[in-house]
């Protein structure tokens, strides 16, 4: 993860306006420029995000973003500064999509609360999609479930229908990256464009990770070790379909709901409503 660098003390004004004082600061991440820490006071808590070299423009661009698609208190402050960029969001407090399946893929009794977190997170990106934003960048850890509904994470990448996409976008997580936006991205022409089909499949992906604890894709069938290639080598595997869909099937009721999103042509795949839909009437 690297060494952590220094916290950014322009956004200590914001944080101890709402957690107040003394605050307890705690690392959480620190990857691709982005460091973050949640702040912690004896009035609450928030997510600190700082970004320097290429993560300033990224966390730029999250606060913007954040500050578009105007969630209600969310992005509680930004600002940058000598090369670095910061941003202050609420702590959402609850699991993610991935740890609300963990009884799921460890044989425990869990798979009624994993379908409604798993619808509910549907209905989250249906809710984005409806205001004419893409996400681009769902994961399993992206959506917290919390007593108030999904939060999604993560938005650097997300941008509103009718605009320009942002360059430099590569799919997000690539094992995720849908066939057509996975060719978009290899032929090199940029901006790429992510779309609502895109968003739904990295939505079936992740609902399929989170229940198997695998890659959506077999690697081992195609001979293919992910691990020696580089993202833009996987992504051409993808584009081509050259990585069939594992075959295991912990849970064939959920995943058979699931399987025709991932095999299916964009044109295909259900709305993230429909998807929502389909998944409510799985029966554990």
């Amino acid at each position: 993860m690297g060494e952590f660098p220094g916290f950014p003390t322009a956004a200590v004004a914001t944080i101890e306006a709402v957690c107040g004082i003394p605050v307890e600061l705690k690392e959480i991440s620190y990857r691709r420029g982005a460091a973050v820490w949640k702040a912690t006071g004896p009035d609450g808590a928030v997510a600190v995000k700082a970004g320097d070299s290429e993560g300033a423009a990224v966390t730029q661009r999250e606060a913007a973003v954040l500050d578009a698609i105007g969630w209600p208190d969310y992005l509680l402050g930004s600002g940058e500064g000598e090369g670095v960029a910061w941003l202050v969001t609420r702590w959402f407090k609850g699991p993610s999509t991935w740890h609300a399946f963990a009884p799921v893929r460890s044989d425990a009794d869990g798979k009624a609360a994993a379908l409604s977190a798993s619808v509910d997170l549907c209905r989250a990106v249906a809710a984005l999609h409806s205001s004419a934003w893409v996400h681009a960048d769902l994961q399993p850890s992206h959506g917290i479930h919390t007593d108030h509904g999904v939060r999604l994470l993560d938005c650097s990448w997300s941008w509103r229908e009718g605009t320009e996409p942002v360059t430099g976008f590569r799919g997000g997580l690539t094992h995720l990256v849908a066939p057509e936006l996975a060719a978009s991205i290899n032929a090199g022409i940029q901006p790429v464009t992510p779309t609502t089909a895109t968003d739904v499949y990295a939505l079936a992906c992740s609902l399929w990770t989170c229940a198997t604890g695998r890659w959506p894709l077999d690697y081992a069938a195609a001979g293919i070790e992910p691990g020696r290639l580089t993202p833009a080598e996987i992504r051409a595997h993808i584009a081509r379909r050259r990585v069939p869909l594992a075959t295991a099937v912990p849970w064939p009721a959920f995943q058979d709901i699931l399987r025709p999103v991932l095999l299916g042509e964009a044109t295909e795949r259900p709305t993230a409503v429909e998807l929502a839909e389909a998944l409510a009437e799985v029966t554990t």
